[in-house]
């Protein structure tokens, strides 16, 4: 075991699980201010859930386009590229957040994060999947993803301690930092190995033009989208649908996406290690996502629950979502060399970017339904389909990663 974590926690994994450290706490803390931060800019309590969404919106909308630039960039240039450029952009738009005077700047700035934060998530596990044997890339993206989602404990700890405009510029300033162990790292021998053939490099278009690889890209995005499903609405939210279910004590969304959160850490531990047992991608991904749609039934059963109960299901329904890292690594195991870093960096910023659609359609069923009622709608729809195009996804547990797509 000793030697496993030896071979593991070399220095890329550790470097990269850092930066998504920085990540994640930069992603989620304006979820965790959102209320603060907004009631300070004068809107008052119909107005902070109406920009609330318009603001993570653009955030979301962002990061689908950071993504596919980023992607492109990392299959061009290299995984290294973006991993220092996409860094420098949301650390800065990060501590310019801080000096906002209205909900149009804030946007506007959110949406510039949302472009940086795209980047860093999807080369990093290009990265480490390259750079490992393929018996540990697992334990590699397990380990990034365990450690990075514990920044929104940061973001809830930070934001709890010191006035919102501070936490976005301890978050800006954090980046900046680790941007200088970056240079320790080198790019992906896998990678420089192919760049300098005559081969179709980090062509984004091209998922769209081939069949076999348009409908492996769709079903990858697709099985992604219950977690953010979780995460955007039942979590991002949760304060709004505390009230519904009439829970008993202040539900706080800082407190609730933190216990979310450490439960999406434990469940990246989980998810991978049973991976590795089964020795399957797609077992243990299955059985994840079935207990992830029980625990939001469970949510929805916590009708005059304590404050202290409902914490709890946030816990429950982060560590049954937790399988982000076997997500990520199953969409970077699927795709050659060439365009792997552009499907591992849209890939999952698609499934973040869902959180648009999936938002605008529990916002647009809510007058009409209620919250509780268009939450489940919502989240009917997309776990069906997640379940349905798993099914339809290949194991990729023991797939040699160096080949190219011709």
């Amino acid at each position: 075991m000793l030697s496993t974590i030896r071979q593991v926690l070399v220095l890329p994994v550790i470097v990269i699980a850092m930066g998504y450290f920085v990540d994640i706490y930069d992603l989620i803390l304006f979820g965790v201010v959102r209320v603060k931060s907004l009631a300070e800019l004068g809107l008052d309590q119909n107005s902070i859930m109406e920009w609330g969404s318009i603001i993570l919106n653009a955030q979301m909308f962002g990061m689908l386009l950071g993504g596919i630039i980023w992607g492109i960039m990392g299959d061009k240039r290299g995984r290294m590229s973006v991993l220092f450029a996409s860094i420098i952009m949301y650390s800065i738009a990060n501590t310019l957040n801080a000096f906002v005077t209205n909900v149009e700047q804030y946007a506007f700035l959110r949406f510039i994060a949302g472009i940086g934060l795209a980047g860093e998530l999807g080369a990093g596990v290009t990265l480490v999947a390259e750079i490992l044997p393929k018996e540990f890339r697992g334990y590699g993206v397990m380990a990034i993803a365990a450690f990075g989602v514990l920044g929104v404990v940061a973001a809830n700890i930070v934001a709890s301690t010191f006035d919102w405009r501070n936490a976005y510029i301890f978050g800006g300033a954090l980046g900046l930092l680790l941007l200088i162990l970056r240079f320790k790292v080198r790019e992906s021998d896998m990678f420089m190995h192919h760049v300098s053939d005559d081969i179709k490099k980090g062509d984004f278009f091209w998922l769209f033009k081939r069949k076999d690889l348009f409908i492996k890209y769709i079903k990858a995005i697709i099985i992604g989208i219950p977690l953010w499903y979780v995460v955007g609405i039942l979590v991002m939210f949760s304060p709004e649908f505390a009230k519904e279910l009439s829970i008993v004590g202040e539900v706080k969304a800082g407190m609730a996406l933190m216990y979310c959160y450490i439960g999406l850490s434990v469940g990246d531990l989980a998810s991978a290690m049973l991976s590795q047992k089964l020795q399957s991608r797609k077992k243990a991904y299955t059985i994840f996502l079935g207990i992830s749609a029980l625990t939001v039934f469970y949510y929805y059963s916590l009708q005059g629950a304590s404050a202290n109960e409902f914490y709890f299901a946030m816990f429950l329904l982060g560590t049954f979502c937790g399988y982000w890292a076997l997500f990520i690594t199953m969409a970077a195991e699927q795709f050659g060399t060439n365009i792997r870093a552009t499907v591992a960096t849209t890939v999952p910023n698609f499934v973040r970017g869902s959180v648009v659609p999936v938002t605008s359609s529990f916002m647009l069923l809510k007058d009409s339904m209620g919250v509780l009622g268009a939450g489940a709608v919502v989240g009917i729809v997309v776990f069906a389909l997640g379940f349905v195009m798993l099914y339809m996804t290949h194991e990729t547990f023991h797939a040699d990663l160096d080949y190219i797509e011709a």
